[in-house]
């Protein structure tokens, strides 16, 4: 079978960068969006629950920092379909070596990079051009009591976002920030 995927290990254990390899021709291109196979090698090793396409209208724009607590913990590959983010982590989970450590990539439409995200990681990104669009695939469905938001410009987390925040939603805005005796969820 030929790889779909270049995929990359990070510094923070589970969290993987992709690649897509797309065959191209005169006609255009195939580009394979998910593959069980290749992706539970970098540790992918449930069904696919659901898949979210987001649009973003204005650049700057700011979404996150979110993610779904036990007993709901989800894998998620993050992909850029159309423009470009500046794509952030935090890892919450208790007792890891990176714990409430940030990994930040610019994902771009161009270049065919994704994010596959581990369990126990808070998930946004800032636009860095009108008119984004975004696809996730989770290894879980949406479960509303086990939504978990945390403060994007919480300052213990030290982002530093590339541009001035244009927009955020009014949940986003009013997610609380860590509490400096906040020790991680237990996965």
């Amino acid at each position: 079978m030929t790889a779909r995927f270049e995929m990359s290990k990070t510094s923070f254990e589970g969290l993987i960068t992709l690649r897509r390899l797309p065959i191209a021709d005169n006609r255009g291109f195939f580009q394979r969006m998910f593959d069980l196979n290749e992706l539970a090698q970098a540790g992918w090793c449930a069904a696919v629950k659901q898949i979210n396409h987001t649009k973003t209208l204005r650049k700057g724009s700011l979404r996150g920092m979110h993610m779904q607590l036990p007993p709901y913990t989800e894998y998620k590959l993050v992909t850029c379909l159309h423009g470009s983010v500046f794509d952030v982590v935090v890892d919450l989970r208790a007792g890891s070596s990176t714990f409430l450590q940030t990994f930040s990539i610019n994902l771009a439409s161009a270049e065919n990079a994704a994010l596959l995200i581990p369990p126990g990681f808070a998930h946004g990104f800032q636009t860095l051009e009108n008119d984004v669009e975004m696809l996730y695939v989770h290894s879980e469905s949406f479960y509303p009591q086990a939504d978990f938001v945390t403060q994007a410009l919480d300052p213990l987390l030290t982002i530093d976002w590339p541009l001035p925040v244009a927009e955020r939603s009014e949940r986003d805005q009013k997610a609380a920030t860590l509490d400096q005796s906040f020790k991680g969820f237990t996965l």
